[in-house]
């Protein structure tokens, strides 16, 4: 299991980390899709959201990397997650193999860190302070 994880923490780190960078750096000419697709990618590009995400993308996927604040990385990782997963639905369903692969490491890394998110999916009401 520890093997597993590892690979999944290395494979969904390294994805994130280098879509991350590519937005913060533009070293890879990004080529905007045809359609609405590219209308929503123009506008969260001229808005500077890609920028946004490239930040948060890669702060993530450095906790993986590193291997600390894992927990963490995972929360922001999982918020971009539902997005790209959404986005590909709905504009790009080419890229929804990659969304759907990201999608089924987080939560199987969500599942193997499940003890540090106890507290979010415990079925006791704890009272508010």
């Amino acid at each position: 299991m520890k093997v597993a994880v590892l690979i999944a923490r290395i494979l969904v780190g390294i994805t994130f980390v280098f879509a991350g960078l590519v937005k913060i750096f533009p070293i890879v000419p990004m080529k905007m899709p045809a359609g609405e697709a590219g209308a929503m990618m123009l506008m969260m590009y001229t808005h500077k959201w890609l920028l946004f995400y490239g930040v948060v993308e890669t702060a993530g996927g450095l906790m993986l990397l590193i291997g600390r604040f894992v927990p963490l990385g995972l929360t922001l990782i999982a918020a971009l997650g539902i997005n790209i997963l959404l986005f590909n639905i709905t504009f790009q369903p080419s890229g929804l193999p990659i969304a759907l692969v990201l999608a089924a490491l987080e939560i199987f890394l969500v599942y193997a860190y499940r003890a540090s998110f106890a507290g979010i999916f415990s079925a006791k009401a704890q009272p508010a302070a």
